[in-house]
C-alpha cells in the first residue's frame, strides 16, 4: 500500500552443496596414505637396524661362550641364565663392587658439574670483570682439545699429589668447572633470562649470591637436567680416563671391570661378559628415561610467570 514502508525481505541462504570427490582427489589421498605408510616402514626398519646390536648382546648373554659367535643372528636354541650368576662372581670382587664404584664416581661428577659449571656460567653471563671475553674464549678453546692431549700432564700432576688409584682424579676436576661444554650451555641459557628479574631482586636488597640461588638457579632447570643426564651417561661409560687412573681391582669401575673379562692368554667367557654388559646398560637406560621426564617437565614449567 502507498505510504507504508515495507521491511527488508529475508532471502534464505543457499545450503552449501557437498563437494564430490573426483578421481584425482581420491588418487591424491591414496598417494598421501601410501607415502605415510612408506615413511613409517622406513623408520621402523632404521630403528631395527639401530637396536640390532643391543638385541644381539641381550641374546648372546644367554648363550654359552662357544656359541656366541657361531650361532646365527638372534636365534636362541637354548637359554643359559647362569651366565648372569657366573659373570657376577667371575672377577676378584662381586660385580656389585664395580657398580658401586661407578656410582660414586658418577654422583661426584654430577654434583661437581652442577655446582661449578652453574657458578662459572653465572659469572660469565651476569658479572662484569676484566678480561671476561678473553677468559670466555679460552674456555671455549678447551672444548676443541681432545683428552689425549692433556692426559699426560694431568697424570703427572695427580701422581705427584698421590691421587693415582683413587677416585680423586675423576671427581675433583669436575668441581673446578673443567667441562666447558656445560659452562657454555648454561651461559647461553642464562643470557636468555631477562635482566629485569636481576634488577628487581637487587632493588629488594639481594646481592649476586642471593640472585643466583633464588632467581637464576630455579629457572635453570632445563639446563641443569641436561647437564645431569649427559654427565651420567658420559661418566658411566667413560673407559679411557678410568683405565689410566685406576690400577687396583678394588677400585675398578664398570667399564674397566668389563675389560677384565677379556683375557688374551686364556679363553674368554663371552657369555658372562655380555650378561654383565646388559646389567651395566640398565642404569643408563633407566636414568635416561627418568631424566628425560624431568627434562621435559622442566622445559614445560620453567620460565617467567
Amino acid at each position: 500500500m502507498p505510504g507504508t514502508d515495507a521491511g527488508p525481505s529475508t532471502v534464505p541462504a543457499p545450503t552449501p552443496r557437498r563437494k564430490r570427490r573426483t578421481g584425482g582427489d581420491l588418487a591424491f589421498t591414496t598417494r598421501g596414505r601410501l607415502r605415510g605408510v612408506g615413511k613409517h616402514v622406513l623408520l621402523i626398519a632404521a630403528a631395527i637396524v639401530m637396536i640390532y646390536p643391543l638385541l644381539w648382546m641381550l641374546v648372546s648373554s644367554f648363550r654359552p661362550s662357544d656359541d656366541v659367535f657361531r650361532a646365527p643372528g638372534l636365534w636362541l636354541t637354548e637359554a643359559h641364565p647362569e651366565n648372569y650368576a657366573n659373570g657376577w662372581n667371575a672377577l676378584t670382587s662381586p660385580f656389585g663392587t664395580y657398580l658401586l664404584n661407578s656410582t660414586i664416581v658418577v654422583l661426584g661428577s654430577i654434583v661437581g658439574n652442577l655446582v661449578s659449571c652453574s657458578m662459572a656460567a653465572y659469572a660469565f653471563a651476569r658479572l662484569e670483570f676484566w678480561g671476561k671475553k678473553w677468559f670466555f674464549g679460552a674456555m671455549l678453546i678447551t672444548i676443541m682439545l681432545p683428552i689425549h692431549v692433556i692426559i699426560v700432564p694431568q697424570y703427572i700432576l695427580f701422581s705427584q699429589l698421590g691421587w693415582v688409584n683413587t677416585f680423586a682424579p675423576l671427581i675433583v676436576p669436575k668441581l673446578l668447572a673443567t667441562d666447558a661444554f656445560f659452562v657454555f650451555l648454561m651461559v647461553q641459557f642464562i643470557r636468555g633470562i631477562p635482566r629485569e628479574l636481576d634488577e628487581a631482586a637487587r632493588i629488594d636488597g639481594a646481592g649476586h649470591p642471593r640472585i643466583f640461588l633464588r632467581v637464576i638457579l630455579p629457572l635453570m632447570t632445563p639446563a641443569l637436567a641436561t647437564t645431569t643426564i649427559f654427565t651420567f651417561i658420559w661418566t658411566w661409560s667413560d673407559f679411557f680416563s678410568q683405565l689410566i687412573y685406576l690400577t687396583s681391582p678394588d677400585v675398578f669401575t664398570v667399564p674397566v671391570a668389563l675389560r677384565a673379562f677379556v683375557d688374551a692368554q686364556s679363553s674368554t667367557d663371552w657369555g658372562s661378559m655380555f650378561a654383565m654388559s646388559v646389567v651395566t646398560l640398565l642404569p643408563v637406560f633407566f636414568a635416561f628415561l627418568i631424566g628425560q621426564k624431568f627434562l621435559v617437565k622442566g622445559i614445560a614449567t620453567t620460565g617467567i610467570k
